[in-house]
Parts: structure tokens; sequence; C-alpha cells
């Protein structure tokens, strides 16, 4: 069985680190898969994905202070869209996550969430997760 579903991430500000673990959860949960892997993906080329801690809410400002300082938004960048900075990290992030399902459920680190990465908003993005049986 594969499966393969979308929904959406509203950002609110031109860079943000949402966490979507809650919602990845639900899907492998109401796919009935037991045992395969989760692919999370974004297509978009200004945005990414990534895993990191979600227990303390300082990582996320440390994270967003410290990629805004070594990719900044003005740069003399040459591309005419002006936001060539948010092209920059999410090709930095990547695009996708692969997670393995195991008795239903993600195999995560305690500490671990599953981050949408806006790197170009505020703006509505897509999300498509494909979850494979085997």
């Amino acid at each position: 069985m594969t499966e393969v579903y979308t929904f959406g991430v509203k950002s609110g500000q031109n860079t943000a680190m949402i966490d979507i673990t809650g919602e990845v959860r639900n899907l492998v949960r109401e796919s009935g898969v037991k045992d395969g892997i989760c692919v999370v993906y974004v297509p978009h080329t200004t945005a990414g994905i990534t895993i990191n801690e979600n227990a303390d809410p300082d990582v996320i400002k440390d994270f967003m202070m410290e990629i805004n300082k070594l990719v900044p938004m003005w740069d003399g960048y040459q591309h005419r869209e002006g936001n060539s900075a948010a092209h920059i990290k999410s090709s930095m992030m990547g695009f996708s996550q692969t997670l393995i399902i195991s008795e239903g459920r993600l195999m995560m680190g305690t500490w671990q969430g599953i981050y949408f990465m806006e790197f170009d908003g505020p703006r509505i993005r897509k999300v498509h997760v494909k979850i494979i049986e085997g």
C-alpha cells in the first residue's frame, strides 16, 4: 500500500519554523500502515523540511537567528525577485525528510519534531506526505 497525502501550512512571517509533527503523525496513523517509510516533501524552492528539537522553543529562536545571520535577507544578490536568500536557505535545509514507520508510529527521538521551514513568507504552502508500506 502506498498513499500520498497533501496538507497546507500557513506562515505568518517572512521566515518561520513551523512544527508539523502532529499532522504527519496523524496521517501515518490514519493510513493504517504498520511498517514502512514516510517521506515528507515540500514542492517549493523557497521552503524546506528539517527535523530538530521540539521541546524547547528557544531552539527555534536560536536556529532562525543563526540561519538569518548565515544567509542575510539582502546581500547584493542578483535575482530579480528579491528572494535569493530564501532559495539559498531552502537548498541548505533540503526539500524532504524520510522517516521510518514501525508498529504504526514514526520512529523519532524523544525530543525530535518535523518542521516546515518558511523562507519567503507569509504564504500558504503545500506539504506532500507519501506513506509506503513494506
